[in-house]
């Protein structure tokens, strides 16, 4: 009869270590409906992108001098430097300039390294495409400069989650969360 006394007792520690479990699950689940959504509604409102994002590479094309830097420092070998040596003035002459940005790992050694800074990291980071071969940039895709969230007018900008600023005299709901000031 004894031990039939203690399985009835482990039994119950168990119950009872369980239902601490669910309780404690549920408190976590129930903290969680105070909060904010953040869900941003993507095509329509886009995030602020920091100020050291990796995004697209903008190239300007007079300040290169085809020394292949950015070739060597990438992991890949990817940028595509073409070019000539003009022997009466023994210097080179850059014919073409290409990335390819569906292979390319946006590591950005190619902007650190370059000593005439031609290159630089843009914010732009839509560079969805149905051909992998609408990609590979070359130096006049590479020089256009892509419009900035905050300054395209039919988009609403929307700051990092952690600046938002509440007025808490406002209700809100999950539509109006984007009305609140950054």
């Amino acid at each position: 009869m004894f031990p039939m006394v203690t399985g009835f007792m482990n039994y119950g520690q168990q119950t009872v270590r369980a239902a601490r479990y669910i309780g404690q699950g549920f408190m976590i689940t129930l903290s969680h409906t105070n909060r904010l959504p953040v869900t941003i509604q993507y095509p329509y409102e886009k995030l602020i992108t920091s100020e050291r994002f990796r995004g697209r590479i903008h190239f300007e094309f007079d300040k290169c001098i085809a020394c292949e830097v950015c070739v060597r420092v990438c992991p890949i070998d990817l940028p595509v430097v073409d070019w000539r040596l003009k022997t009466d003035i023994k210097k080179k002459q850059l014919l073409n300039y290409s990335i390819d940005f569906g292979v390319c790992i946006f590591c950005g050694n190619c902007v650190e390294y370059c000593p005439t800074n031609c290159l630089s990291m843009t914010e732009e980071y839509e560079l969805s495409a149905y051909d992998r071969h609408e990609l590979n940039y070359n130096q006049i895709a590479l020089g256009r400069l892509p419009m900035s969230v905050i300054g395209d007018y039919t988009i609403q900008a929307i700051g990092n989650s952690t600046e938002i600023k509440i007025d808490k005299d406002k209700s809100f709901d999950s539509k109006s969360i984007t009305n609140y000031e950054i």
